[in-house]
């Protein structure tokens, strides 16, 4: 008899309790759909393994490639018997990694001066100088190695150039050699300005640079100059420039045969007119002080800066938690996934 049309009470009764599938199709048809998810989450595993493992070896990759690029200072010297320590001093001086900066450059020394195998130390000097601050803590840091190892005498060998803070600090040195080209000397201060008022008036420029405190736009390029404030930063040049010449007269002593005010005037001199000025020693190379301590190895205990240093670190930093991100982002993608 038919059903139809369909009763009250059973829709109540279909809707309360709905009909699960039943029968061998349904199982295996279960079954596939849960191998298939399965496979899924192997192959995301799989991936995720095959991920990680390429970042580490570009990583590895990239590491001694830096490695390569980089100087390292000799700390296989230990080994290496007697030798003759370098330290460069090869560039502008300044703060920065990239340039010659005065902790690098001290570890360096540090290093050459502790290791009971190397002979003397040499300063390989090729700068125009830089900045007086890092220059005058590298020459301090000498003055303090010297009385530490009174028996380990320092050269500062100039190659083209040994000017400005460069000289400054070739002048703790025990013995400057120079070629008889070499360029010498240029000891001064100098802060580099220049004023744009008069082209910023033609051009219909108005400075509103807004200041607290009278001297704050000191030297400022678009203000005329006032003479107060260019009295008292010639003071601070002149200042500084007192420390230079102080540090000069300690370092060579009564090596200076001239007392000629020219020679702190900020002029430089070829090796030939310094050494008879008594700026620097002698002529000579790195290859005739070898011979004259008997030696033909020199080790170079330089810390040189390498671009890959602070990439890497971030780099690193930067692929460790995105690989951490991403594996949990994975893992809980997995473990939410069920069969619906």
């Amino acid at each position: 008899m038919s059903d139809w049309p369909p009763k009250p009470e059973n829709q109540i009764q279909n809707t309360q309790q709905p009909v699960q599938p039943t029968g061998p199709e349904w199982k295996l048809l279960e079954k596939a759909v849960l191998a298939s998810v399965e496979e899924q989450r192997r192959a995301r595993r799989w991936g995720i393994f095959f991920k990680f493992l390429t970042f580490a070896y570009l990583l590895v990759v990239i590491l001694a490639l830096g490695k390569s690029c980089s100087s390292v200072s000799s700390d296989a010297s230990a080994g290496a018997g007697s030798h003759i320590a370098v330290v460069d001093i090869v560039g502008t001086i300044a703060a920065d990694k990239q340039s010659v900066n005065s902790s690098n450059t001290i570890k360096s020394l540090k290093k050459a001066f502790e290791n009971k195998q190397s002979k003397a130390v040499v300063l390989n000097i090729n700068s125009p100088g830089g900045s007086p601050v890092q220059s005058d803590e590298i020459w301090q840091e000498i003055q303090y190695l010297k009385k530490q190892h009174p028996g380990k005498k320092l050269y500062a060998v100039i190659g083209d150039t040994g000017a400005s803070g460069a000289y400054y600090i070739a002048s703790a040195a025990d013995e400057i050699i120079v070629n008889p080209s070499s360029l010498v000397g240029s000891i001064g201060v100098i802060m580099p300005n220049y004023g744009v008022s008069n082209l910023m008036k033609k051009l219909g420029v108005e400075d509103r640079t807004m200041t607290s405190g009278e001297n704050k736009a000191l030297l400022s390029m678009t203000q005329p100059i006032d003479p107060a404030q260019k009295a008292h930063v010639q003071g601070v040049l002149d200042d500084v420039h007192r420390h230079f010449i102080n540090a000069v007269k300690e370092g060579r002593g009564n090596k200076l045969k001239s007392n000629d005010p020219a020679i702190f005037s900020g002029l430089f001199w070829t090796g030939d007119q310094a050494v008879k000025l008594g700026i620097a020693d002698r002529i000579g190379s790195l290859n005739t002080l070898k011979r004259e301590l008997k030696t033909d190895k020199a080790l170079n205990y330089t810390i040189e800066y390498s671009p890959f240093d602070s990439v890497l670190g971030r780099m690193g930093a930067s692929i460790g938690n995105g690989i951490a991100t991403s594996v949990a982002q994975k893992l809980q993608s997995e473990n939410s996934t069920t069969l619906q």
